[in-house]
């Protein structure tokens, strides 16, 4: 791919960097097709067990490429129609992804990078990032992103970010819930990797239904439809071979068979796949 790296380690953790430092990681056309192909891939991969977003250089991602920007703006409203729809495939495919999704931010996060922070199941921030939905500033709107923006800080918190495309501080972010967690730069990596080391200490299978379950949820009255719902979901799983393993491990005190075992430690030898 030619705007990404892409490893795996021995635990099953991938990682997917967007590599294109000499424009802050600003995507285009090209990078949206990578992204939207990694994330395919690697749900459909038994060996990957959780999938980690990061971005080469300064900053983790400046949005939406400029130059991209400008061949949008003088295309016909076809040509944009299908690009904004393959831009709206990619954050679908890295949203609904079946493996645990962690967004490993720095720098920047601006536009379109924020979108990708939200569609991801967690983002951990360095302190000193900077965040902004900035496309008001462009004469344009945040409208792919948005639905993730609002899922992540709520309809009027987003309208704010939206409408006044002010940069906000990482500690701001995490109070919106723009992001779950905020450390020093130089303990970045030893964060990610303890998250990465809770999320495999679950089941895999039970993480897929969750995520599953949980997109069938909102906000509101627990309706008689939820509530079948919730249940229904619970009596199969309670029967999978996972949830047998699961309970047999506690009660015999010894690791489930799906934790890596001891030696195959955070950023082990990768693989290239």
């Amino acid at each position: 791919m030619k705007t990404l790296t892409l490893t795996r380690d021995a635990r099953g953790v991938a990682h997917v960097q967007m590599n294109r430092p000499q424009v802050y990681n600003a995507f285009d056309e090209t990078m949206i097709a990578d992204l939207d192909g990694a994330f395919e891939e690697l749900a459909g991969r038994p060996d990957v067990r959780v999938v980690v977003l990061s971005g080469a250089g300064k900053a983790f991602s400046a949005g939406a490429d400029l130059q991209w920007m400008k061949r949008a703006s003088e295309a016909t409203r076809e040509w944009n129609l299908e690009d904004a729809r393959r831009f709206a495939g990619m954050l679908r495919c890295i949203h609904e992804c079946p493996k645990p999704t962690v967004a490993r931010v720095h720098g920047l996060a601006l536009g379109g990078g924020v979108g990708l922070a939200c569609a991801c199941d967690i983002a951990v921030a360095a302190e000193g990032t900077q965040f902004a939905v900035s496309e008001a500033r462009f004469g344009i709107l945040p409208a792919v992103i948005g639905p993730y923006l609002v899922n992540a800080v709520g309809k009027r918190q987003a309208q704010r970010l939206a409408l006044t495309a002010a940069r906000i501080g990482a500690e701001e972010a995490q109070r919106l819930g723009l992001v779950q967690q905020v450390v020093p730069a130089a303990g970045l990596d030893e964060a990610i990797d303890a998250i990465v080391d809770e999320l495999l200490a679950s089941g895999p299978q039970a993480q897929v239904e969750i995520k599953r379950l949980f997109a069938q949820l909102e906000v509101g009255p627990v309706t008689e439809a939820v509530r079948e719902l919730t249940a229904q979901t619970i009596s199969r799983v309670r029967g999978t071979d996972e949830a047998r393993e699961g309970f047999a491990a506690f009660l015999a005190k010894r690791p489930a068979a799906w934790i890596p075992p001891a030696g195959h430690g955070p950023r082990g030898t990768a693989d290239g796949g």
